[in-house]
């Protein structure tokens, strides 16, 4: 903290708001209620229809509000000015009033959402940032102020100046990483156009084996369990998972995947459709019925399959319907579902094996370089999310 700042508790800046709304006005939904405020952003996000009269607290524009459960995650956020109408909130939140002649209040919204603060929590609030940060236990807290407004008003502009450039390179970051994947599309796209998958072969025809698992009983035996989670896209996850003895012994010999299989995830959004290439050469496993398993015959490289039903192109075709929807996922049980009888009728090109070699190769080479561009976006990305931290620490040090 910069010398010239004194410690000052924020029950002297703030007083806390305990109006309360009436039952009549919740009651005819003339208050929106708050559902959450935002932990990155700190944006109010308010219900799109619930109403409850209730313990509830009144929230006026300009007040500060303070999510007691998850202010240490940054859910603090300014009802601005700008607003025409109150707003309530559950008594798990707080409302408070700054005092505009001692406080700028985005000066201490930043400051509130800093590491600098989890630094106060710990130190004066008992229990830490696990504790419900109650009016009785944040006003005390003291924070470093400095004397003039002006001042505070100079730091957020400063602030708000270098975190514009943050944004403005995560921006660009996104934009890299989504041409990329571009890029790999469309080199995908190329290998495999649509002209390619007239008069193919199907799924059926290059595959001795395509189902989808049976047993899913677990339980304490050597007979290890192929989950959805364990097949991720492009990649095989290690299952710790185990089938019952008395399961496991129904498991017939071809159901027990095999060393280049290919695991291919079949119900539930946001996994649908997932491809693993099956590499475990020592343990016995097998999957239960959301995964499916396909088995390469002669006529095509397994490498080469697996680059197919993980590429754009058969990734449309696997997780299309018999009617040609496309861009929606089949709806069956109560679960998202690729059934097996959908997965034989999906179009396999099917070049010459020396063909194969050469495209899954080129495939490899292509996301070898993908796969390090992507982690060098992961790293930046990481620097970019401690940049701000780092700014918001000098910042309240009296160091910007």
């Amino acid at each position: 903290m910069s010398k010239t700042w004194s410690q000052v508790p924020l029950g002297e800046i703030l007083t806390e708001r305990q109006e309360v709304p009436s039952d009549s006005s919740l009651t005819r939904g003339e208050i929106p209620i708050v559902a959450k405020v935002g932990f990155d952003d700190g944006r109010i996000q308010l219900r799109p229809d619930g109403h409850t009269k209730t313990g509830m607290i009144l929230i006026r524009p300009g007040d500060l509000v303070v999510s007691g459960i998850n202010a240490a995650k940054g859910a603090i956020a300014i009802y601005g000015e700008e607003n025409t109408r109150p707003i309530a909130a559950t008594i798990h939140y707080g409302a408070y009033i700054p005092n505009k002649a001692r406080v700028d209040i985005s000066f201490l919204w930043w400051l509130l959402r800093s590491r600098t603060f989890k630094d106060l929590l710990l130190e004066y609030v008992p229990g830490g940032i696990k504790t419900e940060l109650k009016a009785k236990r944040f006003l005390p807290i003291p924070i470093p102020l400095p004397p003039l407004v002006a001042e505070q008003r100079r730091i957020v502009a400063r602030i708000d100046e270098l975190g514009a450039k943050i944004a403005e390179t995560r921006g660009l970051r996104r934009e890299s990483a989504e041409t990329t994947e571009m890029v790999l599309t469309a080199e995908e796209f190329n290998i495999w156009p649509e002209q390619s998958l007239r008069g193919s072969p199907t799924l059926n025809d290059v595959t001795t084996y395509l189902s989808r698992g049976r047993q899913s009983e677990q339980g304490e035996s050597s007979h290890f369990l192929i989950k959805t989670q364990h097949v991720q896209m492009g990649k095989y996850l290690r299952t710790s998972l185990s089938l019952a003895p008395h399961v496991a012994a129904k498991v017939t010999s071809n159901a027990i995947a095999q060393p280049k299989d290919i695991l291919i995830a079949c119900s539930a959004a946001g996994c649908l459709g997932r491809v693993a290439f099956y590499d475990d050469s020592v343990r016995t496993a097998s999957t239960d019925t959301h995964v499916a398993i396909a088995r390469a015959n002669n006529d095509v490289l397994p490498e080469y399959l697996f680059a197919y039903l993980r590429g754009a192109q058969g990734q449309i075709q696997l997780r299309s319907r018999e009617k040609g929807d496309w861009t929606r996922e089949k709806v069956g049980f109560r679960l998202t579902e690729l059934n097996v009888a959908d997965m034989r009728r999906v179009p396999i090109p099917l070049p010459s094996l020396k063909e194969q070699q050469c495209i899954v190769d080129y495939l490899e080479g292509l996301h070898t370089k993908v796969d390090a561009l992507k982690k060098l976006q992961a790293e930046t990305a990481a620097e970019l999310n401690a940049l701000l931290p780092s700014i918001l620490d000098k910042a309240f040090k009296g160091q910007l």
